[in-house]
């Protein structure tokens, strides 16, 4: 059991920044793949950034050149760094965590963090 828990969200104007971090349990040596989705009110879950054990940072394109994703395995943490945010950009951020690979990685979540963001 890995324990995932997302912090930093909070109400933003459209333009700024936000750091939204991802405290995890487990060995970071066990985890397959990485990443954040988001979900706005009535939408589907949307993915954002991953990082695949094997392969460097992904960006998905309708937040690329504004997001980043970074990791600090030594103190267990993941990071999404939101720049010039949107009101789009408005949801739930969810950290999410594979433990193992392939079709035996079992899936960590979150709880999520509220990021809004206001014209």
């Amino acid at each position: 059991q890995v324990k995932v828990v997302e912090s930093g969200g909070g109400l933003v104007e459209a333009g700024g920044s936000l750091l939204l971090s991802c405290a995890h349990s487990g060995r970071t040596a066990d985890f397959g793949n990485i990443g954040w989705y988001r979900q706005s009110r009535g939408g589907q879950r949307e993915l954002v950034a991953s990082w695949p054990d094997d392969d460097g940072p992904r960006i998905e394109d309708s937040v690329k050149g504004r997001f980043t994703i970074s990791r600090n395995s030594g103190i267990n943490m993941i990071y999404l760094r939101m720049n010039t945010l949107k009101p789009d950009d408005t949801g739930v951020y969810y950290c999410y965590i594979d433990v193992g690979r392939g079709p035996y990685a079992v899936r960590f979540w979150g709880q999520g963090t509220q990021v809004t963001v206001s014209s």
